[in-house]
């Protein structure tokens, strides 16, 4: 991920949206890379066993860039108007199509229903940070808080070598007092969302798991 980084706590409108680009950027410079790899060994005039590499090499990155364009799309874009409902179960899809990848399986256990989009989108991000507590793999479950529209979320992520990113913990909080870069963005924007649905997330370990709750 870039380096960039801006001086201060808080990152005004545009540079947060610097950030947010750059995450996004680095989500996709992988599969994308792959996919002109694999142009090139095609383009080299390879035997029959390196060409079938290369095109397998292709369809999974072309799936891979599709996948992840699909989540960010809603993780941290638009996505609908203002004001607009995201139904839980396209973001469930979405979810899997960017998440399960052969180390990490998803147990979903909300309703299908229409939420707003802010909750969506923090949902997704909460996501985004039980992943990165279980580098090597384990289970996500998603499990609600509540009913209705103000249903909310506990995030549990288990498996070996699950650990708890202070970082992460801290740029949640909003006592959290240090400049925000490219690496920080995601969990300081999942803060941000958080505040705009009236609620605060919360890393901590729980057993064998560390979990996020949106309370």
């Amino acid at each position: 991920m870039s380096g960039t980084s801006f001086p201060g706590p808080t990152p005004d409108a545009l540079e947060l949206a610097a950030l947010l680009c750059s995450r996004v950027c680095h989500d996709l410079i992988s599969p994308v890379g792959a996919i002109v790899n694999g142009l090139e060994v095609l383009d080299d005039n390879p035997k029959p066993e390196d060409r079938e590499f290369a095109l397998d090499l292709i369809r999974k990155s072309a799936k891979t860039a599709s996948a992840r364009l699909q989540f960010c799309r809603l993780a941290f874009g638009a996505a609908g108007s203002s004001g607009a409902q995201i139904d839980l179960g396209d973001a469930q899809t979405m979810a899997r199509g960017h998440l399960e990848d052969g180390k990490i399986t998803i147990t979903w256990n909300l309703p299908r229903v229409l939420l707003a989009k802010n909750r969506v989108k923090l949902l997704l991000n909460m996501m985004v940070i039980a992943q990165q507590t279980i580098p090597r793999g384990g289970v996500i479950t998603v499990d609600p808080i509540g009913e209705g529209e103000a249903l909310s979320f506990r995030v549990a992520a288990s498996g070996l070598n699950a650990r708890m990113p202070q970082n992460i913990a801290d740029l949640l909080s909003a006592s959290h007092d240090s400049g925000v870069d490219a690496h920080a963005v995601q969990p300081y924007y999942t803060r941000l969302l958080a505040q705009s649905c009236g609620l605060k997330v919360v890393l901590a370990p729980e057993g064998d798991s560390i979990v996020a709750t949106a309370s």
